[in-house]
């Protein structure tokens, strides 16, 4: 029986009229009961062990009534339930699937600025170099050098406290080098693909880059709250789909969850050396998605 199959035959055998404006009330409330009900069965497992010899078949009772009520949901709201688990499967491994069984990035080509100009493309592999310094107000600074060519004007962590804010370009990169995005970079690296008025506007104009800003912002702030990610594998979900949510009128939409995971703890990992060291060398290459920190010799 295929999931549609169910759902037709699950329907037939409603006790009230699924187009009355108290369905969906009805099947709310009798799945919280069913969720109330597969808790209890799994609390007299926990309290009589393998003495509670009827454990498997009364979760297959409780995990069908919850299904039965879920699939009530899908026919009163009209979405056939192959559509509901098409959309979750793909979700998931959108945010679990192993990125180096899976590939990357699926552009039609492997980055954004496929088929530009070499002048409007991102360096495939570059090294920033990042110098501690002092401006003329006596503040810290960092001035960002990429293959040789200055990269913006000097940066402060514009801060009441010493919080290293000023490395954030490192997330730009981390952006670039994972997932080949970020117009702040490329606005900065004088790549912006300026032959094509469209692109131009939306993709690498102002709103673009104070999208991508906030999102440095963001996950610095959410960072700081979680030890900035050292030892951390895994972001928060509410995060990652904040960020999927302002970016998803651009060309990124196309990064998964996944992803951007991997861009942001990737960035994480060269922030921490960077704060620990002040200055050093990054070198970063699109093709491996790779970004590792140097000490200045």
């Amino acid at each position: 029986m295929n999931a549609d199959e169910y759902q037709a035959e699950a329907a037939e055998t409603m006790q009230f009229n699924k187009d009355h404006e108290k369905a969906l009330s009805i099947v709310m409330l009798g799945l919280n009961g069913e969720v109330g009900g597969l808790s209890t069965e799994y609390k007299k497992k926990i309290r009589d062990g393998d003495s509670y010899a009827i454990f498997r078949e009364k979760i297959m009772e409780e995990l069908g009534d919850i299904i039965w009520y879920l699939t009530s949901i899908a026919t009163i709201e009209k979405i056939p339930l192959s559509e509901i688990l098409e959309y979750n499967l793909k979700k998931t491994k959108e945010r679990w699937i192993d990125l180096h069984s899976e590939g990357q990035l699926n552009l039609g080509g492997e980055f954004f600025d496929d088929g530009f100009e070499e002048t409007e493309q991102f360096p495939r592999e570059f090294v920033a170099e990042f110098n501690e310094g002092v401006d003329n107000n006596g503040k810290e600074c960092v001035e960002i050098f990429i293959n040789g060519q200055k990269f913006g004007d000097p940066i402060r962590d514009n801060h009441y406290e010493d919080d290293y804010y000023r490395y954030h370009d490192l997330f730009h990169f981390s952006y670039v080098t994972v997932l080949g995005w970020s117009p702040t970079a490329r606005a900065l690296m004088h790549k912006k693909r300026r032959s094509n008025d469209l692109i131009n506007e939306i993709e690498d104009g102002g709103r673009a880059i104070v999208i991508d800003e906030a999102i440095s912002a963001l996950v610095f702030e959410h960072a700081r709250n979680h030890n900035f990610y050292d030892g951390i594998q895994t972001i928060d979900e509410q995060l990652l789909h904040t960020i999927r949510q302002l970016t998803r009128h651009l060309e990124v939409k196309k990064a998964t969850p996944k992803q951007w995971e991997q861009a942001i703890l990737t960035g994480f990992v060269v922030w921490r050396k960077m704060r620990k060291e002040k200055t050093g060398r990054v070198v970063c290459n699109l093709h491996e998605k790779t970004m590792f920190f140097e000490e200045l010799s």
